[in-house]
């Protein structure tokens, strides 16, 4: 009696698990129906590049359907990786030299902008190339990449923030991967270019873009030293005397007001100015107000007129501690979290390209791009009084948090 019982009760539970069990798998097909060849093709790649690189189970959101980009992302990024897969084959070493040579051809974006209009029927090309390129990976690493302690940190951070909502989507991940497997087999002058000249110039200013390891120690080998300008300072202004700390103060400094100071906003421009190659610098930054860029050498520097790219300045700004913006024509306001102390400012000035960093977080934050002309000065502006505005010596590097030897070289 008792077995017949708990026969009448185990038969239902059975039969709603295989009901259960059937419906997620008709849900899961008509969901796979209703999406367009480029989002299939991302999922699939995304499957791919979990059995090329070793611990990379984030990915599995994405073949599972978990995380589905909108096809104009999914269009956008097919583009861009096989342009820049492009490029691995057919750029030679040479040509990456110098930097008065572009090193692409044709720009992805324009190759987009003809897909759109129907010079190119489809991405077929694109999607074949691609999926030679993983084809040939796990030819080559049937055993699968490791992509080490520092990169798995940085997935896990990002599988964080997307399950919390912060991150749209999963792209950043592929695309890490991606430089991953790249970063095994191309020239060390060859991955920053590609990243700086392909990506970041494209980089939407919402999007999570951490940088690889490779990329941002060619950044930073580009470092220079920088001191302030006490000739260009406002008179609230007080400088250090080696030229590296600022702050504001709510008295004004008896001292000659010369045509090339600050009399407006609480700014400072560098002694150092540059009108070819690269140059890197780091500030470290306060908490309630702060501007940090460059400046054309004949932009105005009298009254409070809007200091933005339509007069010669090129910075980021962050006001009342709660708003932070790149200050282009039109203005364009940038995301907070979390909020940069220290903030890296690298100028390709031959490639025309003004990028801004969270140091600490090694993520890009916004790039200005733009064909300089004549000298550019770093700008730096503080509106506070108790924290200082500091500029860091060359050779000074944030420390690195890996356990160990450094996994970032």
């Amino acid at each position: 009696m008792i077995k017949e019982c708990l026969q009448f009760l185990r038969d239902p539970a059975k039969n709603l698990k295989i009901h259960l069990k059937e419906s997620r798998r008709r849900t899961k097909i008509e969901r796979r129906e209703s999406l367009t060849e480029s989002q299939l093709f991302v999922m699939e790649l995304a499957r791919e590049l979990s059995w090329i690189c070793q611990k990379a189970d984030v990915l599995a959101h994405i073949w599972t359907g978990e995380d589905t980009w909108p096809p104009a992302v999914c269009d956008q990024f097919i583009m861009e990786i096989a342009s820049i897969l492009e490029m691995k084959e057919n750029v030679p070493m040479s040509s990456l030299i110098g930097p008065e040579v572009c090193v692409e051809r044709r720009d992805w974006r324009e190759r987009l902008v003809c897909l759109l209009e129907g010079e190119e029927n489809n991405l077929s090309n694109s999607k074949r190339a691609i999926m030679d390129w993983t084809h040939s990976q796990r030819n080559m690493h049937p055993c699968g990449i490791w992509p080490g302690e520092g990169v798995l940190l940085v997935l896990d951070d990002m599988e964080m923030q997307w399950k919390r909502g912060r991150l749209r989507h999963l792209q950043a991940a592929v695309e890490l991967l991606i430089w991953v497997a790249l970063a095994e087999h191309l020239d060390k002058e060859l991955i920053p270019r590609l990243w700086l000249v392909q990506k970041q110039r494209s980089q939407a200013h919402g999007a999570t873009s951490y940088i690889p390891h490779t990329v941002w120690n060619w950044i930073c080998h580009a470092a220079v030293d920088v001191t302030l300008d006490p000739d260009t300072a406002h008179p609230c202004l007080f400088i250090s005397e080696d030229g590296r700390r600022m702050r504001s103060s709510s008295e004004r400094r008896d001292i000659p007001q010369r045509g090339q100071r600050f009399d407006g906003w609480p700014c400072a421009l560098a002694l150092q100015g540059f009108a070819c190659g690269r140059h890197y610098w780091e500030v470290e930054v306060g908490d309630r107000d702060w501007r940090v860029g460059v400046a054309c050498g004949s932009a105005f520097r009298r009254g409070y007129g809007f200091l933005t790219t339509a007069v010669g300045y090129y910075t980021l700004r962050l006001e009342r501690g709660s708003e932070l913006k790149a200050m282009g024509f039109p203005v364009t306001p940038l995301s907070l979290c979390p909020k940069p102390r220290r903030v890296g400012v690298h100028l390709d000035y031959d490639e025309g390209q003004l990028s801004f960093y969270d140091v600490h977080r090694r993520s890009h934050l916004y790039t200005f791009t733009e064909r300089f002309t004549g000298t550019l000065f770093p700008i730096f502006g503080t509106a506070e009084m108790l924290q200082e505005l500091v500029l860091s010596p060359a050779s000074v590097r944030v420390p690195c948090h890996c356990r160990g030897t450094c996994l970032f070289g």
